[in-house]
């Protein structure tokens, strides 16, 4: 006689990836859960132990809200450039329609 199998959220199967990064993404997620099982049983190597102290460290705290002040400075940029493309391309517009205006073609 065949013995039925548990259901949990554990043995259940993952559905396929759609792309490259919804994988990782998969792979990511195990890795982490299984660190976290491991932490829990004290049974983590002591590379696991000592990648998650580093992430509660101050200095890594403090780059990555350096990191993100960095990619939002980035954004402000890129705004910054479009907007001045766009302001030049008023101004054309601009000197176009005045030029329609004194006659000028």
């Amino acid at each position: 006689m065949k013995q039925k199998q548990v259901v949990t959220p554990d043995t259940l199967p993952m559905m396929p990836a759609m792309t490259p990064e919804a994988r990782e993404n998969q792979m990511i997620a195990l890795a982490v859960d299984l660190a976290e099982k491991q932490l829990r049983e004290g049974t983590a190597s002591s590379q696991v132990i000592t990648h998650y102290l580093k992430l509660a460290t101050t200095r890594e705290k403090m780059e990555k809200d350096i990191l993100e002040k960095q990619l939002a400075l980035i954004d402000a940029k890129t705004e910054n450039l479009k907007s001045a493309k766009r302001m030049e391309e008023l101004y054309i517009e601009a000197m176009e329609a005045m030029k329609g205006y004194r006659g000028v073609e």
